[in-house]
């Protein structure tokens, strides 16, 4: 589970967060958005070419970079960009000390996606032209990959979302398939390689949705896994939760939350509030109340309106 909620406050009352991180891929920033009044303010100017994924973890603040693409200006919009060279990374900035550090140096790796942490000092991440799912240390130290698919695979093997639940030892990633091509996929493995395994030739791969519109980024929340869709409706541009698969069990017909999205990517949740959080390449990032929570029955809302494209979305603890 990423760990992006906040912790009881004084005298065991829960702290409302109050603030969401969003990141601005052109130019790279990392944003902070006010939830109640929509209020945008520049965390970090310079994030990197292309961030994508950004998680909190013990106050500080983490993302991935895509890294800069070869550009075709033949080709109009996001088909011109080509992010197959090895430039992405991982990176840290602490508000103590304001020192923007490399996790994962740009280069260690091909193409940054969605971020999660195990809260307990482990990155995790979707490595999309890279083809495989990787973590690491928040000191940089372990960095090693955990699922590798085949290149013969292609688009298809592109690894995109990522949740994990180290209760269980579950490691859940998205392959999302070409643009609009019905061929997105969900899977399960164990969060750790067991002896003999390689993360080539694992044999304990689950998947547990297929047939997907474009499924992006992940969330795990009370026993529901949540995912953004940036795939074509009726059934993409959705956000979207399923309970989460007994062991060898394939998953449940997905319910649709909310859609109209305009390429839907990043997502937080706040399971306890009842309410999850969407941004889109719009600029546009909506607040949608789960059907089963506190703010149930209320129609979802726009929490800010930018303008331009945002990928990844956390909730900022403690704020």
């Amino acid at each position: 589970m990423t760990r992006d909620v906040t912790g009881p406050g004084p005298a065991g009352a829960r702290t409302e967060p109050r603030y969401l991180l969003a990141l601005q891929p052109f130019p790279g920033r990392v944003l902070k958005v006010g939830i109640p009044d929509g209020r945008v303010q520049t965390l970090i100017e310079d994030a990197g070419a292309a961030p994508d994924g950004v998680v909190v973890e013990s106050g500080t603040v983490y993302w991935t970079t895509m890294g800069a693409p070869e550009v075709d200006p033949g080709t109009p919009g996001e088909a011109g960009y080509d992010f197959s060279r090895r430039n992405g990374g991982v990176h840290a900035w602490s508000p103590d000390s304001g020192v923007r550090r490399d996790v994962v140096a740009a280069g260690a790796m091909t193409t940054g996606k969605q971020l999660a942490s195990d809260g307990a000092g482990t990155l995790y991440w979707g490595d999309r032209e890279g083809h495989r799912v990787s973590r690491v240390r928040t000191d940089g130290s372990g960095l090693s990959d955990l699922v590798v698919t085949p290149a013969s695979e292609g688009i298809l093997g592109e690894c995109v979302g990522v949740a994990v639940d180290p209760a269980r030892g579950y490691l859940y990633w998205t392959q999302k398939g070409p643009a609009k091509g019905g061929q997105g996929r969900i899977l399960r493995a164990g969060l750790d390689l067991s002896a003999g395994q390689s993360a080539e030739h694992r044999t304990d791969i689950e998947v547990l949705w297929s047939g997907l519109p474009e499924p992006i980024d992940l969330h795990l929340e009370g026993g529901w896994l949540y995912w953004t869709d940036r795939g074509a409706a009726p059934h993409g541009n959705t956000l979207n939760r399923a309970p989460v698969p007994a062991p060898g069990a394939l998953g449940r017909a997905p319910e649709i939350l909310a859609d109209g999205f305009a390429e839907a990517i990043g997502l937080a949740v706040d399971g306890e509030a009842g309410l999850a959080y969407v941004a889109d390449l719009g600029g546009h990032i909506r607040e949608v109340p789960l059907p089963d929570g506190p703010a149930a029955g209320r129609p979802p809302r726009e929490v800010a309106a930018l303008g331009t494209p945002l990928t990844g979305l956390c909730l900022l603890p403690g704020a």
